[in-house]
């Protein structure tokens, strides 16, 4: 994944359970980093379907894709 502006939404490309994440969930970048290893990454911010904010982690850039314009957005019940 190319490097995308911060504030920008993004899909998981893998479930984040200890996040009741699931693939295909839709984050916001916050900010883009490199770690001291070399791994690119972003640290990502989680809404629910109302605004709240349920979830701020850190993420690889492989575990994340570029929003697609064939894709359709929908809602789900947070994972348990």
């Amino acid at each position: 994944m190319r490097n995308i502006e911060p504030f920008s939404d993004a899909v998981l490309k893998c479930d984040l359970p200890e996040y009741r994440l699931c693939r295909g969930d839709i984050v916001k970048l916050v900010d883009h980093h490199i770690a001291p290893d070399g791994t690119e990454g972003y640290s990502i911010e989680v809404f629910n379907a109302v605004g709240d904010t349920i979830a701020v982690t850190t993420v690889p850039v492989s575990s994340l894709e570029a929003l697609r314009k064939d894709e359709v957005l929908c809602a789900r019940p947070l994972a348990r």
